[in-house]
């Protein structure tokens, strides 16, 4: 069968899932996401990994909500599976957090697919998303004027999440399911032209493949393939550019690093609003000009001060850094064990060898990390996040911010400071706790000695941090 052909090329080429990955699938009850459902139970009845269940967010934004949650949980019976089904006012959160309804539901589904994941023990949650989504993504954003970071479109990874359909095209899985006799349900919302997306998919690709080119969407879905590695590439280099915006420094870089040191630190500052090439181009004539030009950009102000660019608010205050105040970080022995905000941590030393470890401990993205015992001689700590803080996780190619880290991982502002982060004595990153290890503590040989970390929140919810005093404070 070609579709499950071309997913299994896709699982492969991005390492999405493995024997025995733990996989629930995300399901609207459209097209794409039914066809997924029945491909992920197809691939399990070929142990090619372990499909746990469904999950379904009811937004509640359409009178037809109901019956395409009724349909959900119709198709989590027949495929013998169980199912995550959660319901939320989306309209009502959208209003009382001044959020577009587009920016709460995404929030919405993304807090469900992490509760349904550790509700089911999954390791991923799988995304129906197709090459045509992919196309329309791309342009959606080159049309918003987006650089190679936007451009890159959706990932066939992005920390919990995977897309394995992304090789597929929508018209190949409705045939899929024809040829099933399966049924699905029509999202009448998609037919609202009013809405970018829906204009792009309905009247914008089908005039590019009549007048220009019929292979309009591979060709797109190509593009973003080499936006990504691009942006790869980018964040590579700019490891050796420098953390700083010293004018003699982007003066001496080439014009791709210096956008990006000036995009991502307007970012950063930026509050959330969003900075487009328009805003890049502003702040880079700042170089060139006069001791005290500033422009504004969304969120923020650039100021040219003496040999520096300098990012305040609007109002020319300078951002609030981190206040050591809520910095922690507390000493962890081998073996050993530490409690604080409401979370406990602890290490034991294993010989090597050892088997029985649960899937994702080799990477860390669940609640036990096995990582070399080796490099680990001198013992280790468990601290929050700090400025600059960077590592190289497992699986994302290259170094990379734990900012940029967790923005990617879809974990609110408000928990950040919570993530416990594991450090050696030379304070590297050894595993961002329940996400990902760094690459240079990935035990590669079974013969390795190992440390394993075991993460256990406490409380009734059992689920996330929620603060607490800690032992010690950090200045």
């Amino acid at each position: 069968m070609q579709v499950i052909s071309n997913v299994r090329r896709c699982i492969r080429q991005h390492d999405l899932m493995r024997p025995g990955t733990r996989v629930v699938c995300a399901v609207s009850g459209g097209s794409d996401s039914v066809a997924l459902a029945r491909i992920v139970a197809s691939l399990d009845a070929t142990s090619e990994l372990r499909f746990v269940g469904l999950t379904h967010l009811n937004h509640q934004l359409r009178p037809t909500a109901d019956r395409d949650e009724q349909f959900c949980r119709d198709l989590a019976h027949e495929l013998q599976r169980p199912i995550v089904v959660e319901r939320t006012d989306i309209s009502s959160d959208a209003d009382a957090s001044s959020r577009s309804m587009e920016t709460a539901a995404h929030d919405a589904r993304y807090a469900l697919f992490v509760r349904a994941a550790r509700k089911l023990d999954a390791e991923v949650v799988a995304l129906g998303h197709t090459r045509d989504d992919q196309a329309e993504t791309f342009l959606l954003r080159l049309l918003r004027g987006a650089g190679p970071r936007g451009l890159a479109a959706m990932y066939p990874r992005n920390g919990l999440v995977v897309r394995p359909l992304l090789d597929c095209s929508r018209g190949e899985l409705r045939e899929f399911l024809s040829e099933r006799g399966s049924r699905f349900m029509d999202d009448e919302t998609n037919e609202d032209v009013t809405i970018p997306r829906n204009r792009i998919r309905t009247e914008l690709l089908p005039r590019l493949a009549a007048d220009f080119n019929p292979n309009v969407v591979e060709i797109l879905a190509r593009e973003a393939d080499v936006a990504r590695d691009i942006w790869s590439w980018l964040e590579t280099e700019l490891e050796h550019f420098g953390p700083d915006l010293d004018i003699d420094r982007l003066r001496a870089a080439p014009i791709a690093l210096r956008r990006l040191a000036l995009w991502r630190a307007m970012s950063n500052r930026g509050a959330g609003h969003v900075i487009t090439a328009s805003h890049v181009d502003a702040a880079l004539g700042l170089i060139d000009a006069r001791d005290g030009a500033a422009v504004d950009a969304p969120g923020i102000r650039v100021h040219r001060i003496g040999p520096l660019i300098v990012l305040t608010d609007r109002t020319g205050n300078l951002k609030k850094n981190d206040d050591p105040a809520n910095f922690w970080r507390f000493s962890l022995s081998i073996p050993g064990e530490v409690t604080a905000h409401d979370m406990t941590l602890s290490a034991e030393l294993v010989p090597g060898g050892t088997t029985g470890l649960p899937p994702g401990a080799e990477v860390g993205t669940g609640l036990i990390a096995a990582v070399r015992a080796d490099l680990l001689a001198d013992g280790l700590a468990v601290r929050n996040r700090r400025a600059g803080d960077r590592f190289r996780p497992v699986g994302l190619n290259g170094r990379k911010k734990l900012q940029d880290f967790f923005v990617d991982r879809k974990i609110v502002r408000s928990e950040r400071d919570l993530v416990p982060v594991v450090v050696d004595d030379r304070d590297q990153i050894v595993w961002v706790a329940g996400h990902r290890i760094d690459e240079a503590f990935r035990v590669t040989d079974a013969s390795q000695g190992m440390v394993v970390l075991k993460l256990r929140y406490l409380g009734p919810t059992a689920q996330k941090p929620r603060g607490g005093d800690p032992v010690e404070r950090c200045s």
